[in-house]
């Protein structure tokens, strides 16, 4: 692989990192809120639907990282 494509890979990586990093923001908001509801609305509904959304965003960073570590290891070394 040439320099110029190397770079342009590592210029996806810095990319993903950010997409993880704004993610990463996310989940630990909605884990906030969530974890400062009492127990009732967390039990109901609304609660339930917070916690989806947290699990869905951490298998979007493992995602992520899975995505990073593919480029980083298989393609660019």
């Amino acid at each position: 692989m040439n320099k110029f494509r190397r770079e342009e890979l590592n210029g996806a990586i810095k990319l993903l990192e950010q997409a993880y990093s704004i993610i990463e923001n996310c989940r630990d908001d909605e884990q906030d809120a969530y974890d400062n509801l009492p127990d009732e609305i967390q039990d109901s509904e609304r609660g339930e639907t917070m916690y989806y959304y947290i699990g869905e965003m951490e298998e979007c960073m493992d995602a992520i990282d899975n995505i990073t570590d593919c480029i980083y290891n298989d393609i660019i070394n």
